[in-house]
């Protein structure tokens, strides 16, 4: 069956579309995007009205896509930004009035759990214990475990929109602001570690994405364009030596970068230093980047209790 993942997230609402039935792996047919920026159009803890008119219409949007396409089933869920908004209730309402869409907001260790499955499968058993990092646009999630369920799961409000946003404000940002941001992020961090050390070091570390494919490719990484199955890693001595350059370069200089997006390279540095203190306080060296996600997750979750019916 063609099943549609209508992602709402912190920085862009994603339709992706795969081809897909239990036992087998999902393909890709078509990816819709728009970038929305949800965290940062926040107001006082709510999203504006012009944000919930965006937002709206950035549905309709992807309905229409969704329809085009031929999609059997649609998934639609809200991350952080949409979950944490003050006015969360009336926007859910209004969306689903207006688009008739019914937006499952995910709490973030929903999130977590999501995540590690699409990792877990894609890397399968032989991959032992497995410590998955995921940065987005308005947190951070971290699980782990050696099972498809985590034995750990935990999100931080570590996003790097959201923290993009709230920490530093200038183009390139003080170097005041970055180092109170560095120590907000350690202390956040270093809160959790115990809660995982608790279960031994992992075998394996990875990550997932749009951050962390943007620093595996400014450190040397492959390129999209090689496909899905090349293996790309992260390691904490390139991030370590990438982080001070980036604080010191302006937004449009960052948009030079290989691989780094005009709308991503703004919260590029925020981003840069949630997964440096994510790799340094767990005792991380290298990282692999892992191609499947949340929204991956939500479907291998949807597969599995179809083919369960």
């Amino acid at each position: 069956m063609r099943l549609g993942v209508l992602d709402v997230g912190s920085n862009t609402v994603h339709l992706l579309v795969v081809d897909a039935h239990p036992g087998a792996c999902p393909l890709p047919a078509h990816s819709h995007k728009a970038e929305l920026r949800l965290a940062q159009l926040l107001d006082d803890g709510a999203i504006g009205p012009q944000g919930v008119d965006r937002l709206v219409s950035v549905v309709h949007e992807a309905l229409q896509a969704a329809e085009d396409k031929g999609v059997e089933d649609l998934l639609p869920f809200a991350t952080s930004a949409v979950r944490e908004a003050r006015n969360a209730d009336d926007v859910l309402a209004r969306v689903r009035t207006e688009t008739g869409v019914e937006l499952q907001v995910l709490t973030g260790e929903e999130e977590a759990r999501l995540t590690f499955l699409a990792a877990r499968r894609w890397f399968g058993w032989s991959a032992g214990k497995l410590l998955v990092l995921d940065i987005g646009g308005g947190s951070l999630e971290i699980a782990y475990g050696i099972d498809e369920e985590p034995d750990a799961a935990a999100s931080l409000p570590l996003g790097a929109g959201r923290l993009t946003a709230g920490w530093l404000p200038g183009d390139p940002p003080a170097p005041d602001d970055v180092r109170a941001l560095r120590r907000h992020v350690r202390t956040e961090v270093a809160r959790t570690v115990g809660e995982f050390s608790r279960f031994g070091p992992p075998d394996r570390v990875v990550a997932t994405s749009k951050t962390f494919k943007q620093l595996a490719r400014i450190a040397g990484a492959a390129r999209s364009a090689e496909g899905l199955y090349v293996q790309r890693e992260l390691k904490r001595k390139s991030l370590e030596e990438w982080v001070p350059r980036l604080a010191g370069m302006t937004e449009a200089e960052r948009a030079e970068l290989p691989g780094v997006s005009e709308g991503r390279a703004g919260q590029l540095l925020a981003g840069a230093l949630v997964a440096e203190a994510a790799m340094d306080l767990f005792g991380v060296e290298r990282l692999e980047i892992c191609p499947w996600a949340l929204r991956e997750g939500v479907i291998l979750r949807r597969l599995d209790h179809m083919e369960s019916v």
